[in-house]
């Protein structure tokens, strides 16, 4: 299944993750969420969007590509701010986004499925073959972050 490597791109990953994930709690309940649940939400919304508002803007500031889709066209290896916490702040970004959605649909298996899927797909067609590619980019550097940066947190 290669041939599925870099082909979808993980915010479209993350809508359809979110789909799935109102597909299996029966679809959304449009209610305002109360207390804790919309207290919750709030503070995953605000964590995942920090995150990947963070990673972009280190990627900006480093001038290399945001592309997820063409890591081969990486000008630089980020290892500063938000990527000495974790090296794909964008997608962990996300997972909590789907955490949140979770919480919004108030469905066990939905929320703990969701999130779980969109980081097995990830790890299996985004995260693995872009780390190839950055290793034969970068090198003993790349390696060195990876050995010093966890993937996720």
């Amino acid at each position: 299944m290669s041939w599925l490597e870099h082909r979808v791109p993980p915010p479209l990953v993350g809508l359809i993750t979110a789909l799935l994930m109102a597909w299996l709690a029966g679809g959304p309940e449009w209610h305002v969420p109360s207390g804790v649940n919309g207290l919750s939400m709030a503070l995953l919304v605000l964590v995942g969007l920090s995150f990947d508002i963070a990673g972009l803007l280190a990627f900006r500031a480093s001038r290399t590509t945001v592309n997820p889709l063409r890591p081969e066209r990486a000008s630089s290896l980020v290892t500063q701010g938000v990527y000495r916490i974790t090296r794909n702040p964008m997608y962990v970004g996300m997972v909590f986004l789907l955490l949140a959605w979770g919480f919004y649909l108030a469905h066990w298996p939905a929320l703990l499925l969701g999130p779980m899927v969109y980081m097995l797909y990830l790890n299996r067609f985004q995260i693995a073959p872009e780390e190839r590619v950055l290793l034969g980019l970068f090198g003993e550097e790349h390696r060195a972050y990876m050995a010093r940066v966890r993937r996720w947190l």
